[in-house]
């Protein structure tokens, strides 16, 4: 996460596994990232693809299951590094810093994610909504509680609630892409760039760490800087 934790899942495939379902979900988020929108129909995927939309049933069951394993897709990565981190031999602020770059890249990789969690959340099947809650929110919850845990434990943190923190991390990140597009009509703001995205992560880590860290790792870290 950030810098030193690789959270990216690619978007182009691997040589040897242009696979049928692959090209299709490729195919999705690219045409998300490019319109700015989840709204794509299933011809348009196909198009891009190559591949005949007949196969979307084949392989996904119908436009829900591609956009379910989609989401997976993206999702996968960045779940997976969240034990990796917890494990790691660093300060629970140091590993705050690093989910929080973590976060802010996926999204900058996959713009459309959060609303795609809405829609399968709120708008699609039951089935997906508990998948969806099963792969995404529920990891990523538990990781806030235990990273938050032993902060509060170590004396770095104060008493923070999880799920309000989750709110307001996730929350943060889908909006510096999704509102970014409302902004740059009221203000003229430009699109997401790496240095936005850097300047972002600056933001972000001194807004939360600033309304997180108790007096004593404040000033910790202000005699390390």
């Amino acid at each position: 996460m950030g810098s030193q934790l690789t959270t990216s899942v690619p978007t182009t495939l691997p040589g040897g596994k242009n696979t049928t379902a692959d090209k299709l979900l490729v195919a999705a988020s690219e045409l998300m990232i490019e319109r700015s929108s989840i709204e794509v129909s299933l011809s348009d995927i196909a198009q891009k693809s190559g591949v005949n939309a007949a196969l979307v049933k084949y392989h996904f069951g119908n436009k829900d299951g591609l956009l379910l394993a989609l989401l997976a897709r993206d999702a996968a990565t960045e779940v997976a590094h969240l034990e990796y981190l917890l494990a790691q031999p660093i300060a629970p602020t140091a590993k705050l810093r690093l989910h929080i770059a973590g976060i802010i890249r996926t999204y900058q990789q996959f713009p459309y994610m959060n609303r795609l969690i809405h829609f399968l959340l709120h708008e699609s099947s039951a089935e997906a909504a508990d998948e969806v809650s099963k792969f995404f929110v529920a990891p990523l919850l538990g990781f806030h509680r235990r990273l938050l845990a032993e902060g509060i434990k170590a004396g770095e943190f104060r008493n923070i609630d999880p799920v309000l923190f989750y709110t307001s991390l996730i929350g943060a990140c889908d909006h510096l892409f999704f509102g970014r597009h409302a902004m740059s009509r009221a203000t003229g703001v430009g699109p997401v760039t790496d240095e936005v995205c850097r300047q972002y992560i600056r933001h972000m880590e001194a807004l939360i760490c600033g309304g997180m860290l108790t007096t004593n790792t404040e000033t910790a870290a202000a005699a390390v800087g």
